[in-house]
């Protein structure tokens, strides 16, 4: 069953200000280490890696219906790629407290990510599925 679902446009020039205007601290206040290292290996489109990452963060935060509140932190939540090479979300603190709450007893989450952008615009989708544990 699904237990949430967000989405969100975040426009990449917004990004490369915030990259040009406050550099690491705004890196180190939002982006995690893996999230940093792939940017780092783009640098021509640095901000466009950057601004789908931040994009995922927004989706999530809506799918489970926080926004960054609650203790739901950017930092907390975290692009990763699974095996496959398919974009997922790394989850601590309170975003991961948050997704535990929403599932129901006797089912496990399942977050499905999607990204995408064409400059200007950098997306995301998030969908929060409750599978029946074994």
């Amino acid at each position: 069953m699904i237990i949430g679902m967000g989405s969100d446009l975040c426009n990449i020039e917004r990004i490369q200000n915030s990259l040009d205007r406050f550099g690491t601290r705004f890196e180190n206040r939002v982006f995690t280490e893996i999230e940093l290292r792939k940017a780092a290996r783009r640098p021509h489109t640095k901000a466009g890696t950057l601004a789908k990452r931040f994009a995922a963060k927004e989706a999530f935060s809506k799918a489970v219906g926080t926004g960054f509140k609650a203790g739901v932190f950017m930092k907390d939540i975290g692009v990763v790629n699974s095996p496959s090479g398919a974009p997922t979300l790394a989850l601590t603190g309170g975003a991961r407290e948050r997704l535990d709450a929403l599932v129901p007893v006797g089912h496990a989450a399942k977050v499905h990510l999607t990204l995408t952008d064409d400059h200007p615009w950098a997306m995301a989708f998030v969908v929060i599925e409750a599978l029946p544990s074994e």
